[in-house]
């Protein structure tokens, strides 16, 4: 088997979205990939048999509640005894909902910065002895409102803000062995609840491209910091049109 075929990568929540997007990406550009998903296995046994028809043997699926503190211990040691190694974990998976003040409950503070920054936290934890060994990268994904406070969203944009801040102290406890970034999006896809046109309109006009992202911007930013960023560590970078400028 070429050497360029035994890459490893992890994708978090890359079933749907803008994960399985990066899921893809990966794969075209030589990467096999775990696809971890939570509640959606039939998406995911899709794409990792699509991928599989491509190229075999070089996708698997990988279910875990990141939430539950046992999954997420195990998540990495189950992908260990398929792989035998990982190069990339891209932690992507996220919960995103509003928590208005007055209405914020326990669970909510718990799925929150469960998914948003301590699964981050312990999936590179787990990662870290097998990204040192292969020279590896971690990429987050964080959101362009971890800097400026999106209404009604307290737990979420501390979350993601802590991701953030995750993502610096890692690239600067685990360096020179392995490399650590992340990406905040910006408008990338609609919501999956779909906000009126008045709505969408108005945060158009908040954009100086006058314009969406597409998945693809988001994963093409995830291979370049993997592939052509032998220098960059500790970064954030907005992949938002503009829209955070100034903030």
């Amino acid at each position: 088997m070429n050497e360029e075929y035994k890459k490893w990568a992890l994708v978090t929540g890359g079933s749907k979205r803008i994960g399985a997007t990066i899921v893809r990406t990966l794969h075209n550009n030589g990467f096999n990939v775990a696809i971890h998903y939570n509640s959606s296995s039939d998406a995911a046994d899709q794409l990792c048999a699509e991928l599989n028809a491509k190229r075999e043997d070089s996708s698997i699926a990988i279910g875990a509640d990141l939430i539950d503190q046992n999954s997420l211990d195990n998540l990495i040691p189950s992908l260990i005894e398929t792989t035998q190694r990982l190069d990339v974990l891209v932690n992507n998976a996220s919960t995103f909902y509003p928590t208005p003040i007055e209405k914020i409950t326990l669970e909510d503070w718990e799925n929150l910065l469960g998914t948003n920054l301590k699964a981050p936290l312990f999936l590179s934890k787990y990662a870290t002895q097998y990204l040192k060994q292969s020279k590896g990268s971690i990429i987050n994904i964080i959101d362009i409102h971890s800097k400026k406070p999106l209404k009604e969203h307290p737990i979420y944009g501390s979350a993601k803000s802590g991701l953030a801040m995750l993502t610096r102290s890692l690239a600067s406890d685990l360096a020179p062995d392995v490399r650590v970034n992340g990406i905040s999006p910006g408008l990338i896809l609609w919501p999956e609840n779909n906000p009126s046109e008045k709505a969408k309109n108005n945060i158009l006009q908040q954009i100086p491209l006058k314009k969406i992202g597409a998945s693809e911007d988001i994963a093409n930013c995830v291979m370049f910091l993997i592939e052509d960023a032998p220098y960059i560590t500790g970064e954030i970078i907005a992949v938002d049109g503009g829209r955070s400028m100034g903030w």
